[in-house]
């Protein structure tokens, strides 16, 4: 995975997959996220591979957008079509999702705390706390 920075689009399977969620149909953009939230919190305790967590960050980070307090997703590496309103059913999936990412066995965190991963758990915290306060958790 190439990685130029700590933000939710800053790699090269972020960007790939803001083109899948940009190929969808606007009427299924919502469930290319909901598949990225899933692939990571329907696997139980497994090993959680880095391309599914980040997968997963960038769907939050999508979702995280439209709550109250979120940031918009302005990086030219995040999608260049805008996500429709998205339900608001996604955001407890994002909480659940972005707790297996910062989870014990979960190879994207391992891969940040063997780096100076702190500045990026911090903003994985801030889209949680984002999408928590939106979800009523």
């Amino acid at each position: 995975m190439g990685t130029w920075d700590i933000g939710p689009f800053d790699n090269d399977t972020a960007a790939d997959f803001s083109y899948r969620v940009d190929e969808a149909a606007e009427g299924d953009k919502a469930a290319v996220l909901l598949v990225a939230f899933r692939e990571v919190t329907e696997n139980g305790d497994d090993y959680l591979d880095s391309d599914l967590a980040v997968e997963a960050v960038a769907a939050a980070a999508l979702v995280a957008a439209q709550c109250p307090g979120g940031e918009p997703v302005t990086t030219a590496y995040g999608p260049k079509q805008a996500v429709p309103a998205l339900p608001t059913a996604l955001r407890p999936l994002a909480v659940a999702a972005l707790d297996r990412v910062l989870g014990k066995d979960s190879e994207l965190l391992e891969l940040w705390e063997e780096s100076d991963g702190e500045e990026w758990k911090a903003g994985i915290l801030r889209l949680r706390a984002v999408l928590a306060g939106a979800a009523g958790q």
